[in-house]
């Protein structure tokens, strides 16, 4: 009895702790922001500087940015609530619903709408002049859960009557600057990316215009959603949510090339999941 009586006080403090590491959690003192790691990650952190110090005025709490290493590994930190909220691309952001209890809220709006697209680039000695010239080519993408940089150009070329492996070679080399980078120095024939990125590759000088050649543009897609982890406390997924939709610091907005931030909601992401029924992939496994 005494032993019974021993382990039921064991199980009450271990749920009690359990219980109030869980109400702590809802409110953080310290908001653990993550980038989409799809450029140099040093690069993102100092960009976004403006956003972290307009975080901590607006909410009242540190913030800290974290970029890791991969796709993957900010979905699994997002399911294991290593981080509060993230600024995913659609494709990772449907992995990351899939596998964990989070919540869109906001995604930037450029030219006045909530959608972008992507481009699809090649090197101008590679002899690639269309889609239909890829056959046989080397075409990079950067990372497998990236849709700008991945879903949306593969869907494109899937349209155009291309298939991956069959009738071209595909290589991952992990982000879109990459993507630019290896096709402008003929490591590739082409690649796929954002248009906003490869616009800002070019602004920056990491490639030289001269080595690259536009083939073509998708269509629209919704944007990069933030999203935060459901179990947040309300009265703070509240005031998160009205800090990103009333964002007006064009210093903040610069670093996303935005006007703004518009409210966004799950169903707006189900043309991602469309599109992934289509390629064949299983959301559940990547």
């Amino acid at each position: 009895m005494k032993l019974l009586n021993k382990i039921v006080l064991a199980a009450s403090i271990f749920v009690a702790g359990a219980s109030s590491t869980l109400a702590a959690d809802a409110s953080p003192d310290t908001l653990k922001v993550a980038l989409l790691p799809d450029e140099n990650a040093s690069e993102l952190i100092k960009r976004n500087q403006p956003l972290k110090d307009y975080l901590e005025s607006t909410l009242d709490k540190k913030v800290q940015l974290i970029v890791t290493t991969d796709y993957s590994s900010m979905i699994e930190a997002m399911r294991f609530g290593r981080i509060d909220l993230a600024y995913f691309g659609p494709l990772s952001y449907v992995l990351a619903k899939s596998k964990s209890e989070i919540e869109p809220f906001a995604a930037m709006l450029v030219d006045g709408k909530p959608t972008y697209r992507s481009v699809l680039i090649a090197n101008v000695d590679s002899g690639v002049e269309s889609y239909a010239d890829l056959k046989d080519k080397k075409m990079v993408y950067g990372d497998r859960a990236s849709t700008s940089s991945y879903l949306i150009p593969k869907t494109v070329l899937v349209e155009a009557g291309l298939k991956a492996d069959e009738d071209y070679q595909q290589h991952f080399v992990g982000s879109h600057d990459a993507v630019a980078v290896n096709v402008a120095n003929g490591n590739a024939d082409a690649g796929g990316l954002s248009e906003v990125i490869f616009k800002h590759v070019l602004e920056t000088g990491l490639i030289d215009p001269a080595k690259v050649k536009v083939l073509g543009y998708s269509g629209e897609y919704p944007q990069y959603p933030w999203a935060m982890r459901s179990n947040l406390d309300a009265d703070l997924k509240a005031s998160i949510k009205n800090a990103f939709v009333n964002l007006d610091d064009p210093t903040v907005l610069e670093s996303f090339k935005a006007e703004g931030f518009a409210p966004i909601e799950d169903a707006d992401y189900d043309i991602i999941r469309d599109m992934g029924s289509l390629l064949g992939l299983d959301f559940a496994t990547m």
